[in-house]
């Protein structure tokens, strides 16, 4: 059903970009299908506001979680064997780039969005991503997020379908949800097999 509507709605788009655009040419549009792109949450921009309020004046961790963010896979965990190009991918310069590179990866972890630890190449070795929505309502009922961008983000998420913020309670515990068990099969009556019946002799001619 979920990917009949979304059919639907892709439809509906392109329909309405070709009316806008009738001599458009597609191959001048930036193809998604395609290594060179990474699963991104609907929400970042907003994510990424919050993360910058939270950090303090001055201080924008926002750059820096996306720059990590593109280089992430499924598994959440990344290696930070690039620092110098990292820093410079989330646009910082100069000779104090990587320290402040190294400043923005820190507060991201003492914030909670990601956790690092100790490797090869120092402190800043290797790093999972948490669930920044658990992130952010911890620090909203901690009263370090903004109450209009807190709203923004429960509305938002809800239109999308998104219950992590659910997952999270008025405590701030990760919520433990017991998996519910399917309902048992109903068993099939065995096939009642009509009896073989015997052919009758032949006649003798």
């Amino acid at each position: 059903m979920a990917n009949r509507a979304h059919k639907e709605i892709l439809k509906r788009q392109i329909e309405a970009r070709a009316k806008l655009w009738p001599k458009l040419d597609e191959a001048m549009l930036w193809n998604m299908d395609n290594e060179g792109w990474v699963a991104l949450p609907r929400l970042m921009p907003l994510m990424m506001s919050i993360m910058d309020d939270m950090s303090g004046k001055g201080f924008p961790v926002s750059r820096t979680y996306l720059e990590l963010w593109a280089r992430l896979r499924e598994e959440q965990f990344l290696t930070l064997n690039r620092p110098e190009e990292m820093a410079f991918h989330a646009g910082f310069e100069g000779q104090r780039a990587l320290r402040t590179w190294k400043d923005r990866v820190n507060r991201l972890a003492e914030m909670g969005f990601i956790g690092l630890q100790v490797g090869p190449i120092g402190d800043l070795s290797f790093a999972v991503f948490y669930n920044p929505y658990y992130v952010v309502k911890r620090a909203y009922l901690k009263g370090e997020v903004q109450e209009r961008k807190w709203q923004a983000l429960i509305i938002r998420a809800n239109e999308t379908n998104i219950f992590d913020l659910d997952d999270i309670d008025d405590n701030g515990e990760l919520v433990v949800r017991e998996e519910e068990e399917e309902p048992p099969k109903p068993k099939r009556k065995p096939k009642r097999r009509s009896p073989i019946r015997k052919k009758p002799p032949a006649k003798a001619s």
